[in-house]
């Protein structure tokens, strides 16, 4: 499987005038090709080869007043720009077509220098690590880089990455085989919330850190400053670095803690189960902000990728299940309740429930039958035990 490395880079001075330039030269090439795509789709004609947006837009280009200044950038920053776009395009066709999975997928867009990220990808031709940990990137120089741990193979690739804290890191991508853990017998359903993050079909509640409403003051007061400077002044150039700092330590804290707790309850459990919600639509509720400063999606996608690593099975389960309205002891459906009733008891057994570790129960039992029967329908959870 492939796995991305990032690390924090230092470039010094020059080595940040350096790429600065790779920037935008990417971007210059970039758009060139767009908008050459654009008009011919908009002309009725075929569709660009990169054959032929290669030889124009990047080896002529160069020979040109205009775009001379392209050749002063490593000709593999400028390739890799164009196979982007091509990567871009086709998952746009893929969802057009219906090939893709996940939500839709928008055709590419002009970049735009005042970009909050910018990069540059380049291939192994173009980088090398040094013996003395320096990462040495075609005509930009040899990087200073924190090295926070070791890569377990030869990286294929690197992306260079300027985000809008200012901050360089180095996104290495490379090849890597399963690292199975010794099994467990533990089976674990999750329902992920906003009271608290996550609860398990074991009983345990994981609490929400809330961590972008833990700084929402900070934010807001930066904000307001922000928005009290003059429009291209220094000072407002200022106020936005650090706004743009305080929201990268908001989102790493948050993603430190993802992995905190999807590498614990993977490393725990043999089998993972939670539910597919719809957290783009979610998000577009009153609750947006919560959903958002939760980020399930990014938590989800942490647990699966770690479940194929260290050889566990992950799976979602129906989002249409009614796991909040089905008693986990008997199977009976006892009807919807409103998000306020937290604890309930079964009309028809008796059993008294707590909301969130009775959805987590039937989650679990979803997701087993679901593997057992993966050829078959869903079978729907309802069996006394059948939540283990």
């Amino acid at each position: 499987m492939r796995l991305r490395y990032n690390y924090r880079a230092y470039p010094d001075g020059g080595q940040r005038r350096a790429l600065a330039q790779a920037f935008g030269c990417a971007r210059v090439v970039w758009n060139d090709c767009l908008s050459a795509r654009r008009a011919a789709h908009e002309a009725g004609k075929t569709y660009v080869s990169s054959a032929v947006l290669s030889k124009t837009y990047i080896t002529a280009a160069k020979q040109t007043p205009e775009r001379a200044w392209l050749a002063e950038v490593s000709a593999v920053v400028l390739q890799q720009s164009l196979r982007d776009l091509d990567t871009a395009y086709k998952a746009f066709f893929d969802s057009v077509k219906g090939q893709r999975k996940g939500p839709k997928v928008a055709p590419p867009r002009y970049k735009s220098r005042k970009d909050t990220r910018q990069s540059i990808r380049l291939g192994t031709n173009a980088f090398a690590i040094r013996d003395n940990g320096r990462v040495y990137l075609a005509k930009i120089g040899e990087v200073k880089v924190a090295w926070s741990r070791q890569m377990p193979a030869a990286p294929s690739s690197v992306t260079v990455v300027k985000d809008a804290a200012g901050r360089y890191f180095l996104s290495f991508v490379v090849e890597t085989g399963p690292e199975p853990l010794p099994e467990t017998g533990e089976e674990t359903g999750i329902d992920l919330g906003l009271t608290a993050f996550a609860v398990t079909s074991s009983g345990k509640k994981i609490d929400n850190p809330r961590f972008l409403r833990r700084s929402e003051r900070k934010l807001k007061r930066l904000q307001r400053a922000l928005s009290r400077k003059q429009q291209g002044s220094a000072n407002r150039a200022k106020a936005r670095a650090a706004l743009a700092r305080q929201h990268a330590k908001v989102a790493d804290t948050r993603r430190d803690w993802h992995h905190q707790v999807s590498t614990q309850i993977i490393r725990d459990s043999q089998a993972v189960y939670v539910e597919d919600l719809a957290v783009n639509g979610l998000a577009r509720t009153r609750l947006a902000k919560s959903i958002h400063d939760a980020g399930w999606s990014a938590f989800v996608n942490m647990l699966e990728y770690k479940a194929a690593l260290y050889g566990r099975h992950f799976a979602k389960v129906d989002r249409w299940l009614p796991t909040s309205q089905t008693c986990s002891a008997c199977g009976v459906k006892d009807g919807p309740k409103p998000l306020s009733v937290r604890e309930w008891t079964c009309a028809a057994c008796g059993a008294v429930h707590d909301r969130d570790i009775n959805a987590a129960r039937n989650i679990l039992a979803a997701g087993q039958a679901d593997r057992l029967n993966a050829c078959g329908p869903l079978i729907r959870p309802g069996k006394p035990g059948a939540a283990g």
